[in-house]
């Protein structure tokens, strides 16, 4: 495996700051960090798209935010109110969690138009939106894995994603499975449990394009010690 280049590795972050008890100074600190290193995304729950947004404004640096998280059993009236709510706050992706108990219960088609409505609704209320299918793989068979990425395809989502990274992180194996059942156009973003340079190297190697990460600074800084090393 090639050495990853730490600008590389920078414009695939999702800076990530999921943390229910997160002062409004560990949010604005992420936001700093984030167009400091040029990442891609900083991720936060949705009380703070708009504060986020506001940090961000003169930055190339997008601002993500979870809906129907950690479950995905939010009725779909509730997940696409919560996309219209968050792309008004200034939110431009959205991490929803696909209802993955339904989906393994055999509840494909129900499961596929609710993320089909989910997708139309953020795509309506900005164009370029970017929706992300959280879809806990750690949690799914194989079938079920296949399942979920039939879904994903179906709803015109830009993102498949492993997982919450409440239930187990993301897995070079699962990357792998799902880009082999994914089409090209739908990119995957691997998430949880990444905090050292040989992970997120691996998971961009197995075809993953974005890196959720709470761990981005210390990688990054792991990256340029390797560089000058």
């Amino acid at each position: 495996m090639p050495p990853l280049a730490s600008e590389t590795f920078a414009r695939a972050v999702d800076h990530t700051l999921l943390d229910a008890a997160a002062p409004a100074a560990a949010i604005d600190a992420l936001c700093d960090e984030a167009a400091a290193n040029r990442f891609a995304a900083v991720c936060v729950f949705p009380w703070w798209a708009e504060r986020c947004a506001e940090r961000l404004v003169d930055t190339d640096v997008a601002v993500a935010t979870v809906i129907s998280f950690p479950h995905g059993l939010d009725v779909t009236q509730a997940k696409c109110d919560a996309a219209r709510s968050a792309i008004a706050a200034g939110a431009r992706e959205l991490d929803v969690v696909l209802a993955w108990g339904p989906l393994q219960d055999g509840q494909e088609q129900a499961v596929r138009e609710d993320m089909t409505a989910f997708v139309g609704t953020a795509h309506d209320e900005h164009a370029d939106a970017i929706v992300k299918v959280i879809v806990e793989a750690t949690k799914l068979d194989r079938e079920s894995l296949q399942a979920a990425c039939r879904v994903v395809e179906a709803s015109g989502a830009g993102f498949a994603k492993t997982s919450t990274g409440l239930r187990g992180g993301a897995r070079v194996q699962d990357v792998s499975a799902m880009r082999s059942a994914l089409p090209a156009s739908v990119r995957i973003k691997a998430s949880g449990g990444i905090r050292d340079a040989q992970s997120a190297a691996a998971l961009l190697e197995a075809g993953a394009s974005r890196l959720g990460t709470s761990s981005a600074i210390a990688i990054l800084q792991e990256l340029e010690r390797d560089a000058v090393a």
